[in-house]
């Protein structure tokens, strides 16, 4: 199969073949921001098919609706957040990973900050598909969490769930974002969303990050200390990748 062909079950298939019997999708949003958080999304739905698609091929209001589409067909999701702090201290890598072992622990049944969980069936989950995230599987199941992994490039294309998944990440972060342009209008978040926009570039330049920047990241870190200044000390800078 390839993406061209649109989402399917292909790859649950996969993990169905080798004995997993529950699977689920996973995405994230945010990753190459330099504002805002990383939120994860993991999405069970029921085996059919389903109008999902990757978040990046629709536009905001098609995006809303089918994100509100996933809430009321799925077996289960779970939304979990890594925050610019987060990334700062741990790196967009491994925040990310701590966001999604959160997720997922809360969805098989563990205590966990997380921003919004729904469950609709008490069924173990064994098995992953992500979108080129390479999860530490393995050692989730010491605590009993779901082993099966496929990590193939480009899943929010070809994977039901997948895609699901990246539509509730991609809106909730959507929506944190707009919330942030009212409490720092300056900077233009309900536009770029955090992201490397020239808007966002010249607004560090004026008025330097605020408390929701990454100032582990390179153009951050170069933007002058402005309206928000923190203590300058913190991990290396690392540059994004988006």
């Amino acid at each position: 199969m390839t993406a061209r062909s649109g989402p399917s079950w292909a790859h649950e298939a996969e993990l169905w073949a080798d004995g997993y019997r529950v699977v689920a999708g996973i995405d994230e949003a945010g990753r190459g921001a330099w504002a805002g958080p990383v939120v994860v999304a993991v999405v069970l739905l029921p085996v059919t098919c389903h109008p999902f698609v990757d978040s990046k091929t629709v536009g905001p209001e098609r995006r809303e609706w089918l994100a509100a589409e996933v809430r009321d067909r799925a077996l289960a999701w779970v939304i979990s957040e890594a925050s610019s702090s987060e990334v700062d201290a741990l790196g967009v890598l491994r925040a990310t990973l701590a966001a999604a072992e959160r997720g997922v622990r809360a969805l098989v049944g563990g205590v966990e900050p997380v921003s919004e969980l729904r469950r609709r069936t008490r069924a173990r989950l064994e098995g992953l598909v992500t979108d080129y995230l390479a999860l530490p599987s393995i050692v989730w199941g010491e605590w009993g969490g779901p082993t099966g992994l496929r990590c193939p490039a480009r899943a929010d294309l070809a994977s039901y769930q997948v895609a699901a998944a990246s539509l509730l990440a991609k809106t909730h972060r959507d929506a944190l974002m707009r919330s942030a342009a009212v409490r720092w209008p300056m900077y233009g978040f309900e536009r770029h969303k955090g992201y490397g926009a020239p808007l966002h570039r010249a607004a560090l330049e004026r008025y330097g990050p605020c408390p929701l920047h990454r100032r582990s990241f390179r153009p951050v870190a170069a933007s002058s200390p402005g309206l928000f200044s923190e203590p300058t000390e913190g991990p290396p800078c690392q540059t994004p990748s988006v």
